[in-house]
């Protein structure tokens, strides 16, 4: 997988597990109080990063990062103790028919390209027209998502029963379609909230990574 650094030189740090298709240009309008490292590109789950100068740790994934955020080896890197740890529209099990993605549902991530990612994205991300004009697409290649997605699927195959449902909250929007709300509400049962009039990226309902938590 690939990081990358928002060093705002705090003893906090938010680690981001982004989503599928994502990197850091996705979220520059975030400003953050704390460093925040965001993950991305999960080709393979190798992360080279220290994280032992940080005091506190917080936990954000989102979409597929949910389910990579399931199956990390954190004991690895001597990471103890997270305080906040929340998923955002998505699921530990990112490839069961119910709780993750429907088989249709990856036929059509599988099929997004140049050509139709701004309808992909007005039909399933963002809501309003504003969103719209603001949404920042990822400069990734069309291939590396792909890529992407056939690594995705071979780690949940390989890690079904790895799988561990580590959030203490889970969010999603009320007309996410990519993953199934009422599933989510059955899933997280108390630890969900639901984002009124929001599809899948709410990002631009926020100004901050730390309004995140609060939503």
């Amino acid at each position: 997988m690939k990081k990358y650094l928002i060093n705002n030189n705090s003893d906090n740090l938010i680690l981001f597990f982004t989503g599928w298709g994502c990197d850091e240009f996705e979220f520059a309008h975030l400003k953050s109080k704390s460093d925040v490292l965001l993950l991305y590109e999960y080709l393979d789950l190798n992360l080279d990063f220290d994280f032992s100068q940080y005091k506190k740790l917080d936990l954000i994934a989102f979409s597929a990062g949910v389910f990579i955020a399931s199956i990390f080896n954190f004991d690895k890197y001597k990471i103890n103790e997270i305080e906040n740890k929340l998923a955002l529209d998505g699921n530990p099990y990112l490839f069961d028919e119910y709780f993750g993605l429907s088989k249709k549902m990856q036929e059509i991530l599988y099929s997004v390209n140049e050509e139709n990612a701004d309808e992909f994205a007005k039909n399933y991300l963002v809501k309003t027209q504003d969103e719209i004009e603001k949404f920042n697409h990822s400069k990734r290649t069309i291939d590396s998502s792909r890529a992407e997605f056939r690594a995705l699927a071979e780690f949940y195959k390989i890690n079904k029963e790895n799988i561990k449902n580590i959030f203490n909250k889970a969010i999603i929007g009320e007309d996410d379609t990519i993953f199934n709300v009422q599933a989510q509400k059955e899933f997280y049962k108390e630890k969900l909230k639901i984002i009124k009039d929001a599809r899948h990226n709410p990002f631009f309902k926020i100004e901050s990574y730390e309004e995140i938590f609060k939503l």
